[in-house]
């Protein structure tokens, strides 16, 4: 009895090992298949232009008379990465009624593939720089925002006439948000109630 037993346990255990044998490969094909388009895509995808103070102001002046949304991220800053998809979608919302908005990347050259990556996940469809690689951050910050001092995330809202209307540090609710491009759009000039000493919503 006992060695029916043996040799009916022998059978079955065979016959799992062989159907797991032929299972796991065809997952593991599965999962390079899968992975592959990513990564070509991430491939395909152009890196965002350097960018220094002096080029950051060039790029303001060429936005000067729309209302601009700019979101500084990285790929090392968990909020940021969290945020930016929200950022994706409110650009795409707001398109119609005239908000632009324009990402700068704050990583350094040794995340370049994780950059590629990222934005080939997000799909943005506004333009991305990143910041020069080398350049005095601190002065760099100062130059964007006198209330800057390197938090990340940072949105900074500009009115029409090309100053800082208000901004962001670290994340905010998308309600939030959506209410900051709103407050923007019905901003023709710079606002006397919030100026670039103070962020939107009383949040510093």
């Amino acid at each position: 009895m006992k060695r029916k037993w043996h040799y009916r346990f022998l059978i079955f255990a065979s016959v799992l090992l062989f159907s797991l044998a032929a299972v796991h490969p065809a997952r593991t094909e599965n999962a390079g298949k899968k992975a592959q388009p990513a990564v070509a895509q991430a491939a395909k995808t152009p890196d965002p232009s350097i960018i220094d103070l002096a080029g950051y102001q060039q790029m303001l002046a060429k936005y000067r008379g729309k209302p601009l949304v700019v979101n500084f991220w990285a790929t090392w800053c968990e909020p940021c990465r969290d945020e930016y998809p929200l950022i994706v979608e409110l650009a795409a919302e707001f398109k119609a009624q005239g908000v632009s908005v324009v990402g700068i990347n704050m990583d350094d050259d040794s995340d370049m593939n994780l950059v590629r990556r990222f934005i080939a996940r997000t799909q943005p469809h506004f333009p991305n720089y990143r910041q020069k690689p080398g350049i005095d951050l601190d002065a760099f910050y100062q130059g964007v925002n006198p209330a800057w001092k390197g938090t990340m995330p940072q949105t900074v809202f500009y009115n029409r006439d090309g100053r800082i209307g208000g901004y962001f540090l670290g994340t905010r609710p998308r309600p939030v948000f959506e209410q900051a491009f709103r407050d923007l759009l019905a901003k023709p000039t710079a606002s006397n109630d919030i100026t670039a000493g103070r962020s939107i919503a009383g949040h510093s």
